[in-house]
Parts: C-alpha cells; sequence; structure tokens
C-alpha cells in the first residue's frame, strides 16, 4: 500500500537554517520529512544575512563563543558537526567563498547559494515542503504528534521545533518556540535581543552629532571584550564591537570603550614631552576621526599638552581608555540579529537535541537557549544542533 500522505517519520516546524538542515540530514537516512513554514520561501533570514552574502560559519567555533545558562551544552554537537563539515558541503556544491576578517566566512556570490544547496540536500533526502501553510495547532497524543497547518492535517513521532526566536520580526519571527515549549512542559530562559545596537539618554547627547562616525575600538561590558570596530548612530552606539557586547549587557550596565586600543603605556605624558605645544585634540586626531577626537577632547583637560600635569595627563590616558557610557536600552527585536535565552537546555540532550520528558520533541537553532557571537557563529550553531536532531530522529 502506499503511504499515507498525511503520515511522516518526521515534522519540522521552521524553514529556516536549522531546520533545512535537520531535514536534509534526516531525510537522506530514509526518514519521511515534512517541513512547514508559515512563510512563502525557504530561508529567509539565510538571505538577508551578511549584507546578501551569508556569513555560513566561523573557522574559529568554540563553545566559549557562545552564550548559554549551560555553557557546555552545545559542546556535543559542535564537536560532531564542526564549520569544516559545512565548508566541505559548501565546497560540494560548487559554491566560491571566502574568508574576511576574524575567521568569518562568506559567499562569493549570494546567499540564495546557501538556500539552493540547503534546499537541492532536502530534495536528495525526498524532504517534502509545506511553504506558505500557517500551523494552526499541535497536539501530542498516543506517542505521535498532530499538526494542522494551513488546510491540512499531518501527523509523526517525531516533532522539530526550528521556528527560530522573535528577532527580526519584519521576516515573520515570533515567539511560537517559546508558546509551543510551554505547552509541552519546557522551560523557557527569559528571551531578549542580542547581536543589537543600544541607545543613549538624552544626557549623552554630545555624542549624538557624531551619527556615522566610525573607529577601532575595545568595548567590554562586564568580563565580555571585544576588539573590533564601534558606530556612533542617531539614537547610540552600535558596529561590531557594540552588537558583540550587547549579547551580555543587562539594563542598569555600563559599557566601556578603550578609543586607544593598543596604545603605549604613558602615550599622552610621550607626546607632552615630545611635543609639548600639541592639544590633546591633535594628539587623538593622528589615531581617531575628527569627529570623535574633538568631542571627547571636550569633556578633557582644554590646552597644550606642556601645560598639563603628568598626573592630569594620566587621569585623561584612563578615560580615554575606559570611556563609560550608560546604555538605556536597546532598538528591540526589530533590530537585533538573534536572541539571547530561549528554549532551555536542561530540559535537552546535548546529544540529540531531545526534550528529556517529551519523547519524540526536539529543539534546534536559535529557538533553543543557544548564542553565538557575531560572525557566523550562529548559523554554525544552526547546522551543528540541527545535525544532531538529524541523525536522531
Amino acid at each position: 500500500m502506499p503511504a499515507d500522505p498525511s503520515q511522516f517519520d518526521a515534522i519540522i516546524l521552521g524553514a529556516g537554517g536549522a531546520g533545512l538542515m535537520c531535514a536534509s540530514v534526516a531525510g537522506q537516512r530514509g526518514r519521511r520529512v515534512l517541513v512547514i513554514d508559515h512563510a512563502d520561501a525557504a530561508g529567509k533570514k539565510i538571505l538577508i544575512s551578511g549584507g546578501g552574502r551569508c556569513n555560513f560559519t566561523n573557522i574559529d567555533v568554540a563553545p566559549d563563543r557562545y552564550l548559554s545558562a549551560n555553557p557546555h551544552f552545545a559542546k556535543s554537537a559542535l564537536s560532531r558537526y564542526r564549520a569544516q563539515d559545512f565548508i566541505d558541503l559548501v565546497d560540494r556544491h560548487g559554491i566560491a567563498w571566502h574568508e574576511k576578517t576574524l575567521g568569518q566566512l562568506f559567499c562569493d556570490g549570494s546567499a540564495r547559494q546557501i538556500v539552493a544547496m540547503l534546499l537541492d540536500e532536502c530534495d536528495a533526502g525526498g524532504v517534502r515542503l509545506a511553504l506558505g501553510s500557517p500551523i494552526r495547532d499541535v497536539a501530542h497524543a498516543d506517542g505521535g504528534f498532530r499538526v494542522m497547518h494551513g488546510d491540512r492535517v499531518s501527523t509523526a513521532p517525531a516533532l522539530v521545533i526550528a521556528t527560530g526566536g522573535p528577532s527580526i520580526p519584519k521576516l515573520g519571527a515570533t515567539g511560537f518556540a517559546y508558546d509551543l515549549a510551554r505547552r509541552f512542559g519546557l522551560k523557557v530562559v527569559e528571551p531578549r535581543p542580542a547581536l543589537v545596537p543600544l541607545t543613549l539618554p538624552d544626557s549623552e547627547a554630545l555624542f549624538r552629532s557624531l551619527s556615522g562616525v566610525s573607529a577601532p575600538v575595545i568595548a567590554r561590558c562586564g568580563k565580555a571584550s571585544f576588539a573590533e570596530a564601534a558606530l556612533f548612530t542617531h539614537r547610540g552606539l552600535s558596529g561590531p564591537a557594540i552588537l558583540q557586547v550587547s549579547s551580555y549587557w543587562r539594563h542598569g550596565q555600563p559599557i566601556s570603550i578603550d578609543f586607544a586600543p593598543g596604545a603605549e603605556a604613558d602615550w599622552l605624558i610621550q607626546a607632552k614631552r615630545q611635543r609639548p605645544r600639541t592639544t590633546l585634540r591633535t594628539a587623538l586626531g593622528a589615531t581617531l576621526p575628527d569627529r570623535l577626537a574633538t568631542a571627547l577632547a571636550d569633556r578633557l583637560p582644554a590646552g597644550e599638552l606642556g601645560a598639563q600635569s603628568d598626573t592630569a595627563l594620566k587621569q585623561a590616558e584612563r578615560l580615554i581608555a575606559d570611556w563609560r557610557f550608560m546604555p538605556n536600552g536597546s532598538e528591540g527585536f526589530a533590530k537585533a540579529e538573534v536572541t539571547v535565552g530561549g528554549i532551555a537546555t536542561d530540559g535537552l540532550s546535548s546529544q540529540t537535541m531531545e526534550a528529556r520528558k517529551v519523547p519524540g520533541l526536539y529543539a534546534i537553532g536559535e529557538a533553543v537557549d543557544v548564542t553565538g557571537w557575531l560572525g557566523g557563529y550562529n548559523f554554525q550553531w544552526a547546522w551543528a544542533s540541527g545535525w544532531a536532531a538529524g541523525q536522531a530522529i
């Protein structure tokens, strides 16, 4: 008898990176797989990533570059499906790529190539796609799952939550994964925006005039520290260094910025000895954009360096190396690239991504409380967690 068209071995909710990876792996293992998504096209978040070129992984992937209530949870999946494994897949599909700064890998061409590759892999596994098919209800009984989507009902003994987090709602992102997880008794770590620009209060209005100015800095929040560029915006702070520390930032915490990364000790005192008639503004302007140098100098001792005491110059050095900003918020999920928090890892197997108390239920990708640094780390978690679940279902 032909297979019942409504019955599958696994139903995957979400046609993003993690969901497509999971589906392709399971499908190629002979599983009958259905992927459901309310969006009319697969991989929408992939398509806009990396400026349209998809920063698809990072050669420096390591567990300590991920945030989670359990910092050890990601180790298993990341060690079993490595960055090189995904690179090998990309190479097999003839997709040209290049390395940018800090181990980031991008397509030479378009992010569409990555989506096409994943869809080809799904096709090779006979995966069925139900796109433009909103999920209306999910039920669990008799060891199986029943999903009402669009005008259809599909069933399977395995269900994979791969619907991501609420970041970038304009692409249709929601907190659906968390609502569904709670229905099945799974805990959710409070989700908050990550890799997101931070906003500054009116008291920092001087820096609003610097909108568009960027400079290499070291940005810190707590014990986290990132040496990359910071960008001033009309609302506050952005740029890679700020996006990185935003994942660690909580309301009420200061952000510290070193505007003179790599400067030698007593560099202002040395400048005073060599060029006593130089002003602090000129000294800063040697390494910083003019507008930023002016804004910082306006808040520091004026006049020629030769007229300043060594003590005053040491104090100026300390301020420049540890300039404190007190953000009053972030630009929220609308501008966040990913989400910190999500489905709690203590209810999942790190080997298979299966829920400990609900056999057959899995959660992968951004839906889970594992969040990577900027630079391809979150995609690698999507591939690795999707692969782990795809091997298990």
